[in-house]
């Protein structure tokens, strides 16, 4: 309501000055209590000083999740980690592996400065499908150390369709076969049980109603998975690959957990997904570190 034009001067007109004033002051903190009511109520986003640079409203709600994290690859550059963690990013997924002969050339630069930064920081594995299981796990074996600091292991399954060497879409059979023994030496080899990372194609080609055990972090930058993965119990949410955040020379993937700060020191503690924690302790797992 404005006080220059309208019912106001309307009003004020026939009172004492004193009383006029009185009343406009208390109309205007009122409008104010309001405003900051609305904007406390908005939580638009928990870390202001990270951006993007092609919002999309369809994951809006994303910036809603009070956990909030990065992945990344040599494609990022430098980083500068203490500015990453002082801008309250809450974890990162570093690229390791790439099928069975390469190493992301920024790897343990990335592995060692976040640590050192203090931002909790794990491993993926990328998936080629014209390489054998065997030899992929025998290379991020090499390649990836057995911190048991370290976030769980994550395996990255996608389709290879711009691959010049690999370009071929395998078979549902045959592709869950290698996902089932990858994660299996995954989890043998770090004691935990590993992430599977995936897309909406991929998810609907190979993933829909398999591997339920498991904690699924999904990509959907255009809207919020429940609209794009039927039927999927999601972990993490990569919602942007054109973030923006301080420590971090140009885009980056950013990504939202699903719960509360709680149940994040719950994940942190146990390295399993707390509402699978009653399940899978009768497996051995999510015991603590």
């Amino acid at each position: 309501m404005s006080l220059k034009n309208g019912i106001a001067p309307t009003i004020m007109a026939g009172m004492p000055r004193g009383v006029a004033m009185r009343w406009a002051k208390r109309s205007l903190t009122a409008a104010l209590l309001a405003t900051l009511a609305a904007c406390a109520g908005n939580h638009s986003d928990f870390y202001p000083t990270k951006g993007d640079v092609k919002p999309h409203p369809g994951v809006a709600r994303a910036k809603q999740h009070p956990i909030q994290g990065i992945d990344i690859s040599k494609w990022q550059g430098p980083i500068d980690w203490a500015s990453v963690r002082g801008a309250g990013t809450q974890f990162a997924f570093i690229k390791a592996t790439e099928g069975g002969d390469h190493v992301d050339e920024r790897f343990r630069a990335n592995w060692d400065g976040a640590a050192k930064a203090g931002v909790p920081r794990g491993a993926y594995h990328f998936v080629f499908w014209c390489r054998s299981a065997q030899d992929q796990m025998e290379w991020f074996k090499k390649n990836v150390p057995n911190d048991p600091t370290a976030l769980p292991p994550v395996l990255d399954v996608e389709w290879n369709g711009h691959s010049q060497l690999c370009p071929k879409k395998l078979p549902k059979a045959q592709a869950l076969a290698m996902m089932r023994y990858m994660l299996d030496e995954m989890e043998r080899y770090t004691g935990k049980r590993p992430i599977i990372y995936t897309d909406i194609t991929f998810h609907k080609d190979v993933l829909e109603d398999e591997l339920p055990d498991y904690p699924h972090w999904v990509r959907s930058t255009a809207a919020e998975p429940e609209q794009r993965y039927a039927k999927r119990k999601w972990m993490l949410w990569q919602f942007t690959s054109t973030g923006r955040v301080p420590g971090v020379r140009g885009d980056v993937d950013r990504n939202a957990f699903y719960g509360s700060t709680a149940e994040w020191a719950s994940f942190l503690s146990t390295d399993c997904d707390p509402r699978d924690h009653s399940r899978l302790a009768g497996q051995g797992l999510c015991s603590g570190k």
